[in-house]
């Protein structure tokens, strides 16, 4: 439809998802040349924003670092730390990393937030104020989010935003969509492969 000119054109609509003014801690960025070995190593989030109607609803996602896999995710009409907390609480359910790495945003930050990472003793990382670059895997899994989902579709209200974004998440990304990275498997072949070539590692 797009190659015949058939898509209605999309209105450029950017909103901030990132308030780095808080009063919470920072933490060091502990990924930085880091050497990413094995699953559950390194996990990496972010925040995006949905236009539906006349306003938004926010996307929380995360991704487990060496298997490109989406281990939590969470859409909300508030862009709060509920949002961010129930991609985490999800991604928990299955597994848990070594390092969480994000960048300062307040829903990162949020005492509640870092307390449930410090109950798993997960260590926290952050990119610097003002470089996305330092997040890049999870601003990079955004982009292929909204160029390969959000920018096709044309949603009518949350619940159908929910079924499709879920649908694209669980169902395309993580065991169809292939990646280069990964020797072009999908995430869920990759992990899958490393796991049968390594029969007593025990996932975390």
């Amino acid at each position: 439809m797009r190659k015949k000119g058939l898509l209605r054109p999309q209105k450029q609509v950017r909103r901030r998802t990132t308030n780095s003014e808080h009063p919470y801690p920072r933490y060091p960025n502990l990924v930085k040349d880091l050497t990413i070995n094995h699953p559950e190593e390194v996990w990496v989030c972010d925040v995006t924003y949905v236009r539906l109607g006349n306003g938004f609803v926010y996307l929380a996602v995360i991704m487990d670092v060496f298997t490109r896999a989406i281990r939590g995710w969470n859409l909300s009409r508030a862009l709060d730390t509920d949002l961010t907390l129930g991609a985490l609480q999800q991604a928990l359910a299955l597994c848990i990393p070594e390092i969480h790495h994000s960048d300062q945003g307040v829903q990162y930050a949020a005492q509640a937030y870092t307390d449930l990472l410090k109950q798993y003793d997960i260590q926290i990382s952050m990119a610097a104020q003002g470089k996305p670059e330092e997040n890049g895997y999870a601003e990079r899994l955004v982009r292929t989010i909204k160029e390969e989902e959000v920018d096709l579709s044309e949603y009518y209200d949350f619940a159908d935003v929910y079924r499709l974004i879920g649908r694209f998440l669980e169902d395309v990304y993580n065991t169809r969509r292939i990646h280069s990275a990964l020797g072009y498997l999908t995430p869920v072949e990759f992990e899958a492969a490393w796991r049968m070539a390594r029969p007593g590692q025990a996932t975390p």
